[in-house]
């Protein structure tokens, strides 16, 4: 099986809403439920300079989306970059974010010189917490009360990778 990475394109966005649409999926996000294509398709045609967004496909499927929003207005945190990753169920702990991830921490260590990356992610979600730190991001605190998603508050980390 071949993992391969692009840029995302405005086309890409019924696949990335079936993505977002899927509940363990969402459930990982702050999306809500029931996200419309036309949403998708209005956000992946919005997509500027300040935000950096790649796909993985496997023969041609859209299986999974990455990225890191960017900070150029504020000259404080130029050296940024804020991480957001999701990936089709049916495609966990198969390679894909560790490849979209990978091709991430590229882009952000050799071509836009970002010296950290950082990210939330919520404390149940263990295998996430585990790539991250396989990839070289460390827990700095919790978020507590971060987000409501099933009814509930639910908990978060706050990660970055530090170089």
């Amino acid at each position: 099986m071949k993992i391969e990475i692009r840029r995302v394109e405005p086309g890409d966005y019924k696949a990335v809403q079936q993505i977002f649409s899927q509940p363990n999926v969402l459930r990982g996000t702050l999306q809500v439920p029931f996200p419309s294509e036309e949403m998708w398709k209005k956000r992946l045609e919005a997509f500027g300079d300040e935000r950096y967004q790649l796909v993985a496909s496997v023969e041609g499927e859209i299986v999974g989306m990455g990225g890191f929003d960017l900070f150029p207005a504020s000259p404080r945190r130029r050296h940024a970059g804020y991480v957001g990753l999701i990936v089709d169920e049916k495609w966990h702990a198969k390679g894909v974010g560790t490849a979209l991830m990978k091709a991430l921490i590229d882009v952000a260590d050799n071509w836009l010189n970002l010296s950290r990356l950082e990210l939330t992610v919520f404390i149940d979600n263990e295998r996430a917490v585990k790539l991250y730190k396989k990839l070289g991001f460390a827990i700095e605190g919790t978020h507590k009360k971060y987000a409501f998603r099933d009814g509930e508050f639910a908990d978060c980390y706050v990660m970055a990778r530090v170089r």
